[in-house]
């Protein structure tokens, strides 16, 4: 069968994609995204087999929610066709018991397709679920065969196995958040309805381009800006609508910000930036601590307009440091800096996350940045349009651009 141009033009996306990739788990992430706008339909799921086990875990999605990590029972009822042959096989479904997931009841149309080379035995699925516009056909059937092949090709020098994602207690989780803003008779939708959970000691980024609605997320979890609507657990309780005093001690105390601009203090030096946070925080690290652990200690008595760029910013996480947070929110901490300098400022956040065990969440527009995170939450015109686990996460020295 010929594909229509639409389709074709497709599975050249992909084809492009997978040649500037260089970690596999972004191939997974481009197929769902690419499956999803070309078709049409309300959501795709990559699943992969889990180590040890004949478990599915999905590794990355395009959905309105963050359903990465989402691990299926035992052959509890999908039926996908291998690589375009008569074989059948069973795969599982997303469980309909779970909160936030798609019931079984929802899910009117899909198509399944096995994850793996021609000839060999699958190691996953690819799973489109419900057209928009009409039902599922033949064309739609091999197009998700063709493009789950390419992507497999991609795959296939690391394999096809993935550890069970470790999803702990989340200490932060959002729920159905919008956020208006009203001008005069006009109303403005920044945000629309977004899911997010944050798991503790994980390196999460939130990828998207200017006007995207990514920073306003960071300014509500952060405690700087109101939500329209939504909910908010903190720690299990709910902190939806939390008084004045409440959210100061909140960002005094639980977070530590990392802005693009740095806001140091100027008439301060860069020691006495890091004790002014120390003197208002409940149980801060010791300053000079922080100072040595980004590598500036002699510049304890300098100006920030003595100081580079990448020495302001390398302060400015010093200074979140010491507030000595459970979270640490990054909003575009390089993007004012040159390449050398902004592999040495993630270098510093990566180990803040893999040595320290503190959660970084950061915002950028950079998709090779996100290549190092553990999860990756992309957002489109103010709502989650897909989600990716990284298996094999990028150190900050592997990243180009």
């Amino acid at each position: 069968m010929k594909l229509n141009k639409l389709y074709t033009r497709a599975i050249w996306n992909l084809t492009n994609e997978l040649q500037n990739l260089n970690q596999p788990e972004s191939a997974l992430f481009a197929l769902a995204q690419i499956l999803k706008d070309t078709i049409g339909c309300d959501a795709v799921f990559v699943w992969l087999l889990r180590e040890g086990s004949d478990e599915l875990s999905v590794i990355s999605g395009a959905y309105n929610r963050d359903l990465t990590g989402t691990t299926t029972g035992h052959y509890e009822g999908m039926i996908g066709h291998v690589m375009g042959t008569s074989e059948t096989m069973i795969y599982n479904v997303l469980p309909e018991d779970e909160e936030n997931q798609i019931p079984i009841s929802d899910i009117k149309s899909q198509i399944v397709s096995a994850f793996g080379m021609p000839n060999r035995p699958p190691y996953g699925a690819v799973q489109v679920i419900n057209k928009n516009n009409g039902s599922f056909n033949a064309e739609d059937s091999q197009l998700v065969d063709h493009l789950s092949a390419l992507a497999a090709l991609d795959f296939d020098d690391k394999g096809f196995f993935t550890e069970a994602y470790p999803k702990k207690e989340p200490i932060l989780e959002l729920k159905g958040i919008e956020k208006e803003f009203v001008n005069g008779t006009e109303t403005t939708k920044v945000l629309r309805g977004v899911d997010l959970d944050i798991y503790p000691g994980e390196f999460l980024v939130v990828l998207g381009e200017s006007g995207c609605g990514k920073t306003t997320l960071m300014n509500i979890i952060g405690g700087m800006s109101k939500m329209s609507r939504g909910k908010i657990t903190l720690e299990g309780k709910d902190f939806s609508n939390p008084s004045d005093k409440e959210i100061m001690l909140y960002r005094r105390n639980y977070i530590g910000f990392i802005f693009q601009s740095y806001n140091l203090m100027p008439n301060l030096t860069a020691l006495e930036n890091l004790e002014f946070i120390a003197e208002i925080c409940q149980s801060p690290n010791p300053p000079e601590k922080m100072l040595d652990q980004v590598g500036l200690s002699a510049k304890a008595n300098n100006f920030p307009s003595q100081m580079s760029g990448g020495q302001q910013q390398r302060i400015s996480i010093a200074r979140a440091l010491t507030k000595n947070p459970q979270l640490i929110l990054a909003d575009e901490p390089t993007a004012a800096l040159d390449y050398e300098t902004s592999i040495e400022v993630l270098k510093i956040l990566e180990d803040i996350v893999r040595l320290q065990n503190k959660t970084v969440v950061m915002i950028t527009h950079n998709h090779e940045i996100a290549k190092m995170a553990d999860r990756v939450v992309k957002v489109r015109n103010g709502s989650i349009s897909g989600t990716r686990i990284n298996c094999h996460p990028l150190h900050a020295e592997e990243l180009v651009w």
